[in-house]
Protein backbone atom coordinates (compact mmCIF):
# COMPACT_ATOMS: atom_id res chain seq x y z
CA UNK A 1 0.00 0.00 0.00
CA UNK A 2 1.25 3.29 -0.92
CA UNK A 3 2.20 6.14 1.71
CA UNK A 4 0.53 9.23 1.84
CA UNK A 5 2.31 11.97 0.87
CA UNK A 6 3.65 13.95 3.42
CA UNK A 7 3.37 17.99 2.69
CA UNK A 8 5.67 20.61 4.47
CA UNK A 9 4.42 23.95 5.49
CA UNK A 10 6.47 26.23 2.75
CA UNK A 11 3.98 28.60 0.71
CA UNK A 12 3.83 28.77 -3.23
CA UNK A 13 1.74 30.99 -5.56
CA UNK A 14 0.90 29.55 -8.84
CA UNK A 15 -0.74 32.25 -11.32
CA UNK A 16 -1.59 31.39 -15.09
CA UNK A 17 -0.56 33.90 -17.69
CA UNK A 18 -1.61 35.22 -20.96
CA UNK A 19 0.06 37.81 -22.15
CA UNK A 20 -0.85 39.58 -18.54
CA UNK A 21 0.61 43.41 -19.00
CA UNK A 22 1.18 45.49 -16.40
CA UNK A 23 -1.25 44.12 -13.87
CA UNK A 24 1.37 41.33 -13.23
CA UNK A 25 3.28 43.50 -11.79
CA UNK A 26 1.18 45.22 -9.43
CA UNK A 27 -0.35 41.19 -8.74
CA UNK A 28 3.27 40.70 -7.53
CA UNK A 29 4.08 43.89 -5.84
CA UNK A 30 1.02 44.25 -3.21
CA UNK A 31 1.51 39.94 -2.70
CA UNK A 32 4.82 41.06 -1.55
CA UNK A 33 2.40 43.20 1.05
CA UNK A 34 0.01 40.23 1.54
CA UNK A 35 2.04 38.65 3.74
CA UNK A 36 5.19 38.02 6.18
CA UNK A 37 6.51 35.09 5.17
CA UNK A 38 8.59 33.74 2.50
CA UNK A 39 6.84 32.98 -1.01
CA UNK A 40 7.85 31.10 -4.06
CA UNK A 41 5.96 32.05 -6.97
CA UNK A 42 5.36 30.46 -9.96
CA UNK A 43 4.18 32.11 -13.69
CA UNK A 44 2.22 29.02 -15.64
CA UNK A 45 2.50 30.43 -18.80
CA UNK A 46 0.20 29.96 -21.76
CA UNK A 47 1.83 31.32 -24.67
CA UNK A 48 2.37 34.92 -23.25
CA UNK A 49 3.62 37.09 -26.54
CA UNK A 50 4.06 40.72 -24.24
CA UNK A 51 6.85 39.73 -22.56
CA UNK A 52 5.33 40.24 -18.85
CA UNK A 53 6.12 36.98 -17.50
CA UNK A 54 10.03 36.94 -18.91
CA UNK A 55 10.27 40.68 -17.05
CA UNK A 56 8.30 39.18 -14.06
CA UNK A 57 10.84 36.29 -13.70
CA UNK A 58 13.44 38.43 -13.17
CA UNK A 59 12.98 38.78 -9.75
CA UNK A 60 14.26 36.39 -7.10
CA UNK A 61 11.10 34.57 -5.59
CA UNK A 62 9.57 34.14 -9.32
CA UNK A 63 9.93 31.38 -11.65
CA UNK A 64 8.77 31.12 -15.06
CA UNK A 65 7.39 27.71 -16.63
CA UNK A 66 6.02 27.49 -20.38
CA UNK A 67 3.06 25.02 -20.61
CA UNK A 68 3.75 24.50 -23.95
CA UNK A 69 0.77 25.99 -25.23
CA UNK A 70 -2.62 27.96 -24.02
CA UNK A 71 -3.44 24.61 -22.07
CA UNK A 72 -6.98 26.44 -20.35
CA UNK A 73 -7.02 28.17 -17.00
CA UNK A 74 -7.16 24.26 -14.95
CA UNK A 75 -4.67 22.80 -16.78
CA UNK A 76 -1.94 25.23 -16.67
CA UNK A 77 -2.74 25.89 -12.66
CA UNK A 78 -1.75 21.85 -11.89
CA UNK A 79 0.88 22.25 -14.33
CA UNK A 80 2.37 25.15 -12.06
CA UNK A 81 1.46 22.94 -8.42
CA UNK A 82 3.26 20.25 -10.07
CA UNK A 83 6.51 21.59 -10.00
CA UNK A 84 6.52 22.40 -6.38
CA UNK A 85 8.02 19.84 -4.26
CA UNK A 86 6.33 18.49 -1.25
CA UNK A 87 7.56 21.20 1.10
CA UNK A 88 5.12 23.42 -0.43
CA UNK A 89 1.90 22.43 1.58
CA UNK A 90 0.14 25.71 1.02
CA UNK A 91 -0.63 26.86 -2.85
CA UNK A 92 -2.37 30.03 -3.59
CA UNK A 93 -4.20 30.10 -7.04
CA UNK A 94 -4.64 33.54 -8.44
CA UNK A 95 -5.18 35.23 -11.73
CA UNK A 96 -2.50 37.65 -12.71
CA UNK A 97 -5.09 40.56 -12.34
CA UNK A 98 -5.71 40.39 -8.44
CA UNK A 99 -4.31 42.73 -6.43
CA UNK A 100 -3.44 41.97 -2.60
CA UNK A 101 -4.72 43.82 0.30
CA UNK A 102 -1.79 43.96 2.86
CA UNK A 103 -1.96 40.99 4.94
CA UNK A 104 -4.74 39.38 2.95
CA UNK A 105 -3.00 36.25 2.54
CA UNK A 106 -1.54 35.61 6.10
CA UNK A 107 -5.29 36.55 6.93
CA UNK A 108 -6.55 33.37 4.80
CA UNK A 109 -3.79 31.42 6.36
CA UNK A 110 -4.85 31.94 9.73
CA UNK A 111 -8.30 31.02 8.49
CA UNK A 112 -6.74 27.42 7.68
CA UNK A 113 -5.89 26.85 11.16
CA UNK A 114 -9.41 27.34 12.63
CA UNK A 115 -10.65 24.89 9.84
CA UNK A 116 -8.65 21.92 9.72
CA UNK A 117 -11.32 20.29 7.30
CA UNK A 118 -10.56 23.04 5.32
CA UNK A 119 -9.05 22.61 1.88
CA UNK A 120 -10.26 26.02 -0.22
CA UNK A 121 -10.17 29.20 1.31
CA UNK A 122 -11.42 32.57 -0.55
CA UNK A 123 -11.10 36.32 0.25
CA UNK A 124 -13.50 38.47 -0.31
CA UNK A 125 -13.06 39.77 -3.60
CA UNK A 126 -14.22 43.79 -4.67
CA UNK A 127 -14.86 44.80 -8.16
CA UNK A 128 -12.78 47.83 -9.51
CA UNK A 129 -15.52 50.09 -8.52
CA UNK A 130 -15.33 49.15 -4.72
CA UNK A 131 -18.47 46.41 -4.91
CA UNK A 132 -18.04 43.38 -3.09
CA UNK A 133 -18.10 40.27 -6.19
CA UNK A 134 -20.11 36.99 -5.19
CA UNK A 135 -17.27 34.90 -4.75
CA UNK A 136 -18.62 32.26 -2.48
CA UNK A 137 -22.01 30.50 -3.62
CA UNK A 138 -24.16 27.73 -3.75
CA UNK A 139 -22.95 24.65 -5.92
CA UNK A 140 -25.33 24.84 -9.15
CA UNK A 141 -28.06 22.54 -9.51
CA UNK A 142 -30.94 22.14 -12.12
CA UNK A 143 -33.75 24.34 -11.01
CA UNK A 144 -31.13 27.21 -9.70
CA UNK A 145 -29.13 27.14 -12.98
CA UNK A 146 -32.01 27.38 -15.58
CA UNK A 147 -33.84 30.21 -13.18
CA UNK A 148 -30.00 31.89 -13.37
CA UNK A 149 -29.45 31.28 -16.94
CA UNK A 150 -32.58 32.50 -17.70
CA UNK A 151 -33.47 35.33 -16.05
CA UNK A 152 -29.94 36.75 -14.57
CA UNK A 153 -29.30 39.42 -17.03
CA UNK A 154 -32.77 40.87 -17.46
CA UNK A 155 -33.69 40.05 -14.08
CA UNK A 156 -30.78 40.60 -11.75
CA UNK A 157 -32.60 39.82 -8.59
CA UNK A 158 -34.75 37.26 -9.64
CA UNK A 159 -35.11 34.42 -6.57
CA UNK A 160 -33.01 32.08 -8.20
CA UNK A 161 -29.82 34.21 -8.82
CA UNK A 162 -29.86 35.56 -5.29
CA UNK A 163 -30.05 32.00 -4.07
CA UNK A 164 -27.15 30.82 -6.31
CA UNK A 165 -24.87 33.93 -5.42
CA UNK A 166 -25.77 34.38 -1.99
CA UNK A 167 -26.50 37.97 -2.61
CA UNK A 168 -28.48 38.47 0.70
CA UNK A 169 -26.28 36.31 2.90
CA UNK A 170 -24.27 37.57 5.74
CA UNK A 171 -21.08 38.40 4.95
CA UNK A 172 -19.07 36.34 7.21
CA UNK A 173 -16.85 33.28 7.50
CA UNK A 174 -18.31 30.51 6.58
CA UNK A 175 -18.33 27.15 4.63
CA UNK A 176 -19.47 27.70 0.92
CA UNK A 177 -20.30 25.48 -2.11
CA UNK A 178 -17.66 27.16 -4.27
CA UNK A 179 -15.29 29.57 -4.39
CA UNK A 180 -14.36 31.81 -7.30
CA UNK A 181 -10.95 30.02 -8.80
CA UNK A 182 -9.75 33.84 -9.26
CA UNK A 183 -8.54 33.54 -6.00
CA UNK A 184 -7.87 30.32 -3.70
CA UNK A 185 -5.58 29.24 -0.76
CA UNK A 186 -5.46 25.90 -1.39
CA UNK A 187 -4.61 23.08 1.39
CA UNK A 188 -1.96 20.95 -1.20
CA UNK A 189 -2.68 17.73 0.40
CA UNK A 190 -6.21 18.27 -0.60
CA UNK A 191 -5.76 19.55 -3.93
CA UNK A 192 -3.59 16.84 -4.93
CA UNK A 193 -5.68 14.08 -3.62
CA UNK A 194 -8.73 14.86 -6.12
CA UNK A 195 -5.61 15.34 -8.98
CA UNK A 196 -6.24 19.37 -8.75
CA UNK A 197 -8.34 20.96 -11.38
CA UNK A 198 -10.07 18.56 -14.23
CA UNK A 199 -7.92 19.85 -17.05
CA UNK A 200 -11.86 19.55 -19.26
CA UNK A 201 -12.74 22.89 -18.37
CA UNK A 202 -11.03 24.64 -20.94
CA UNK A 203 -12.24 28.01 -18.21
CA UNK A 204 -15.04 28.27 -16.60
CA UNK A 205 -16.71 26.29 -14.05
CA UNK A 206 -13.08 24.63 -13.18
CA UNK A 207 -13.58 26.37 -9.46
CA UNK A 208 -16.74 24.86 -9.27
CA UNK A 209 -16.12 21.50 -10.39
CA UNK A 210 -13.12 21.79 -8.05
CA UNK A 211 -15.28 23.09 -5.11
CA UNK A 212 -17.82 20.26 -5.61
CA UNK A 213 -15.35 17.01 -5.49
CA UNK A 214 -13.63 18.88 -2.78
CA UNK A 215 -16.48 18.55 -0.59
CA UNK A 216 -17.38 15.10 -2.03
CA UNK A 217 -13.92 13.99 -0.56
CA UNK A 218 -15.08 15.41 2.72
CA UNK A 219 -13.47 18.83 2.64
CA UNK A 220 -14.79 22.30 3.34
CA UNK A 221 -14.45 25.27 0.88
CA UNK A 222 -14.35 28.20 3.67
CA UNK A 223 -15.45 31.89 2.54
CA UNK A 224 -13.03 34.37 4.57
CA UNK A 225 -14.09 37.98 4.06
CA UNK A 226 -11.44 39.49 6.60
CA UNK A 227 -8.66 38.96 3.94
CA UNK A 228 -9.17 40.86 0.84
CA UNK A 229 -8.35 41.28 -2.73
CA UNK A 230 -9.61 43.44 -5.81
CA UNK A 231 -10.04 42.06 -9.11
CA UNK A 232 -9.64 44.00 -12.39
CA UNK A 233 -11.17 41.36 -14.65
CA UNK A 234 -10.73 40.67 -17.93
CA UNK A 235 -6.84 41.76 -19.23
CA UNK A 236 -6.29 38.75 -21.67
CA UNK A 237 -10.04 38.15 -22.24
CA UNK A 238 -11.71 41.25 -23.17
CA UNK A 239 -11.01 41.41 -26.66
CA UNK A 240 -11.96 37.53 -27.28
CA UNK A 241 -15.53 38.02 -25.78
CA UNK A 242 -17.25 36.00 -28.16
CA UNK A 243 -14.81 33.29 -27.48
CA UNK A 244 -14.73 33.40 -23.70
CA UNK A 245 -19.09 32.98 -23.63
CA UNK A 246 -18.52 30.17 -25.45
CA UNK A 247 -16.33 28.63 -23.26
CA UNK A 248 -18.28 29.55 -20.41
CA UNK A 249 -21.82 27.55 -22.11
CA UNK A 250 -19.59 24.98 -22.91
CA UNK A 251 -18.34 24.41 -19.07
CA UNK A 252 -21.71 25.22 -18.16
CA UNK A 253 -23.10 22.34 -20.04
CA UNK A 254 -20.26 19.92 -18.94
CA UNK A 255 -20.20 20.14 -15.33
CA UNK A 256 -24.47 20.13 -15.28
CA UNK A 257 -24.07 17.14 -17.43
CA UNK A 258 -21.30 15.05 -15.51
CA UNK A 259 -23.77 15.20 -12.70
CA UNK A 260 -26.96 13.41 -14.55
CA UNK A 261 -25.25 10.68 -16.35
CA UNK A 262 -26.90 7.92 -18.08
CA UNK A 263 -29.95 7.02 -20.28
CA UNK A 264 -32.27 8.53 -18.06
CA UNK A 265 -31.31 11.99 -17.78
CA UNK A 266 -30.51 12.04 -21.71
CA UNK A 267 -33.87 14.41 -22.63
CA UNK A 268 -32.77 16.74 -19.61
CA UNK A 269 -28.94 16.66 -21.14
CA UNK A 270 -30.51 17.17 -24.27
CA UNK A 271 -32.54 20.32 -23.47
CA UNK A 272 -29.96 21.91 -21.56
CA UNK A 273 -27.66 21.89 -24.75
CA UNK A 274 -30.50 23.39 -26.37
CA UNK A 275 -31.20 25.73 -24.39
CA UNK A 276 -27.68 26.67 -24.04
CA UNK A 277 -26.70 27.42 -27.16
CA UNK A 278 -29.39 29.41 -27.71
CA UNK A 279 -28.65 31.51 -24.97
CA UNK A 280 -24.79 31.74 -26.32
CA UNK A 281 -26.49 32.62 -30.07
CA UNK A 282 -28.24 35.55 -28.13
CA UNK A 283 -25.67 37.38 -26.03
CA UNK A 284 -22.66 36.56 -29.22
CA UNK A 285 -25.24 38.66 -31.71
CA UNK A 286 -23.42 41.52 -32.95
CA UNK A 287 -20.19 40.38 -31.65
CA UNK A 288 -18.63 38.54 -33.53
Amino acid sequence: MTEPRQYGDELAVVTVTYSPGETLDRFLDTLDKATGRAVRVILADNGSVDGAPERAAERDNVTLVRTGGNLGYGAAANRGVAELPPAYGWVVVANPDVEWAPGALDTLLEAAQRWPTGAAFGPLIRNPDGSTYPSARLLPSLGKGIGHAILGRVWPRNPWTTAYKQSETEVTERPAGWLSGSCLLLRRAAFDEIDGFDPRYFMYFEDVDLGDRLARAGHRNVYVPTAEVLHIQGHSTAKAAPAMLTAHHDSAYRYLADRHPGWRWAPVRAALRAGLSLRLRLETRGQR
